[in-house]
């Protein structure tokens, strides 16, 4: 006897058979960014179809952001670099439908970013350390320049913050680690920005901003020294004691939120 049937399989369409081969050419770097693809009547000959299947299978990779179409007589598909941004929207839309809370999202970082911090204690080199503690610097100038003049810029030590925090993920020299943040990091972002804003307190934030300038110094120290250990539990203090900063009270605010 035979089970019972399965769902009906769709064959797929030629468009997307087409669109599958040419996005097979650019992950596999055969075609480059900012390279061309060559004429549709050229395509239109090489699979063997019309023109308006060859634009539908364009229409697929343009809306995966894989290709840009150029409109003139000099126009064309130009094939465009993979864009996180693009994976983060993605994410974040399946996340806007089952309602996932801004805690869930940002806990998923506090297990991310500690991992990486340890693998960049181990595998961390002298340009590494070098840029990290320019990060520091600028921020360090940042707070005391906001200092003299009243008060730190939020939105840029938000965005200065930040920065650390990609070293830290890309240095790690993991990609699919830094991918994985990368799109939590594109989700939350609003999240962050607009609550550091809000939380601003130009009496108060000056020294908020040197404690986790004192923080972000004592993790590089423990990489400069290879202390993978104690790199990845110091870290993971810091994120768990800004998530209670950041997120005081409206972790169960969901992520659809924040793309309203």
């Amino acid at each position: 006897m035979t089970g019972p049937a399965g769902p009906p399989v769709r064959a797929p369409k030629t468009a997307e058979l087409i669109a599958s081969r040419l996005r097979r050419r650019i992950v596999r770097r055969e075609l480059d960014a900012g390279d061309s693809l060559p004429p549709e009547t050229e395509l239109m000959e090489q699979f063997g179809v019309s023109r308006p299947t060859l634009r539908e299978a364009f229409r697929i990779l343009e809306a995966e952001s894989l290709i840009s179409i150029r409109r003139g007589a000099r126009g064309g598909a130009q094939v465009m670099s993979p864009d996180l941004g693009v994976a983060a929207r993605y994410v974040g839309l399946m996340l806007q439908t089952d309602r996932v809370q801004v805690g869930d999202v940002y806990q998923a970082r506090m297990v991310i970013e500690p991992a990486a911090a340890a693998m960049l204690a181990e595998r961390r080199t002298a340009q590494d350390l070098e840029d990290l503690r320019a990060c520091i610097e600028e921020l360090r100038e940042m707070v005391e320049a906001g200092t003299k003049q009243g008060a730190a810029d939020p939105v840029a030590w938000s965005m200065g913050t930040q920065r650390f925090h990609d070293l830290v993920l890309e240095r790690a020299k993991n990609p699919v680690l830094a991918i994985l943040a990368g799109m939590l990091r594109e989700v939350i972002g609003a999240h962050l920005a607009v609550t550091v804003t809000r939380l601003f307190d130009p009496e108060r934030s000056p020294a908020e901003f040197r404690k986790s300038i004192r923080s972000y110094t004592k993790l590089v120290d423990l990489v400069a020294v290879s202390d993978a250990d104690a790199a990845e539990k110091h870290w993971s203090k810091h994120m768990e004691v800004s998530a209670q900063h950041l997120i005081p009270g409206d972790s169960s605010q969901a992520v659809v939120d924040l793309f309203d």
